[in-house]
């Protein structure tokens, strides 16, 4: 599996996955789109830590500079 998320990305990911975490935290978003909030931040994590995303590799996007396999 080849890395397709820069640093950039990363950071953006990461942002945009405590930003769900914390509106699902203060009950601003509840029921089952407080769910899916969740999952989609922990998409976003796991994603972010990896440094692969599969959406990037269908869609043929890499963010990143370098070529290695992770």
């Amino acid at each position: 599996m080849k890395a397709n998320v820069g640093k950039t990305d990363k950071l953006i990911r990461l942002l945009l996955a405590l930003a769900g975490l914390i509106l699902y935290i203060f009950n601003v978003v509840q029921g089952t789109f407080g769910i899916i909030v969740l999952i989609i931040a922990a998409i976003l994590i796991i994603t972010s830590i990896v440094n692969f995303c599969p959406l990037y590799a269908v869609l043929g996007i890499k963010t990143c500079k370098s070529q290695e396999s992770r």
